[in-house]
């Protein structure tokens, strides 16, 4: 499997859109990996995560055919993670030379914000459907489950379990500390790749978002239950300008733990 790190921010940016704490001016200055937008991955150029309103950027920066992308799952309805507008932009009038339809999955919360942006076009463009946790989805080259997040509390937000030519990856973000119901789950499993939020760095753990040491427990746990392969690797992602860490900062933290630190437009094979 391709997985492509469309965006590695928490929902501000990093730096943050109005932001002129000294943190965002540094990373305006130093530029390069230090520039994140809003967080998504695209795997195999066909399956996406999440659609923020960064993704015509994307598109732009990282020359991707988005045409090319038959599934779309949506961890939650955040502002961040899901710009049910801009999916009008597949729909005739606006796009043209579109040979199979888009499939979005999602919770309830989902499914409603996607009809209220645009309706009902029609099995031809755009299907919504509706998914629950521990349901798994065969998209016809990978298998997709989703698993329960912590994240929040008025919203059913979901982690994917990918499967696809014999490897797996976890998408872990946004979460705080793993529901034990999606520990049971991954216990019977294995990983090639983990995908973590740190949205809080070496803040205070908060809750809803991960930090530092928070990752460190997750990733150990996953090797103590023998849920990580040998030779699997771990990223971190999903990280908030308040943490006051540039990109080189993070890898010094995290280079020592064998863990990758994302950026935009990173590629990794799995």
């Amino acid at each position: 499997m391709k997985i492509h790190f469309l965006g590695t921010a928490a929902s501000e940016g990093f730096p943050a859109i109005f932001c002129r704490c000294r943190h965002c001016a540094m990373a305006r200055e130093l530029s390069g990996k230090n520039i994140r937008t809003r967080s998504s991955v695209i795997i195999d150029d066909t399956l996406k995560i999440d659609f923020p309103p960064d993704t015509l950027h994307h598109v732009l920066r990282d020359r991707i055919d988005l045409g090319l992308v038959k599934d779309l799952f949506v961890t939650h309805t955040h502002s961040d993670h899901l710009r049910a507008e801009d999916l009008e932009m597949r729909l005739p009038v606006y796009a043209h030379g579109l040979d199979h339809p888009l499939t979005i999955y999602g919770h309830d919360g989902v499914v409603r914000k996607c009809r209220e942006a645009f309706g009902r076009p029609g099995d031809e463009h755009i299907i919504v459907r509706r998914i629950v946790p521990f349901e798994t989805i065969n998209t016809g080259t990978s298998l997709v489950t989703a698993l329960p997040a912590n994240h929040d509390p008025d919203e059913t937000c979901l982690l994917f379990y990918i499967e696809k030519e014999g490897k797996s990856v976890f998408y872990g973000h946004d979460t705080g500390l793993l529901p034990e119901e999606t520990w049971a789950w991954l216990s019977t499993r294995e990983l090639d790749l983990a995908i973590l939020d740190c949205t809080n760095g070496n803040l205070p753990f908060t809750g809803s978002h991960l930090n530092i040491e928070a990752v460190l427990g997750i990733r150990n746990r996953l090797r103590e239950d023998g849920t990580l392969r040998d030779g699997a690797r771990t990223v971190v992602t999903h990280f908030s300008h308040n943490i006051g860490l540039q990109h080189e900062d993070l890898t010094a933290i995290f280079d020592p733990e064998e863990i990758i630190v994302a950026y935009d437009g990173m590629v990794l094979h799995v």
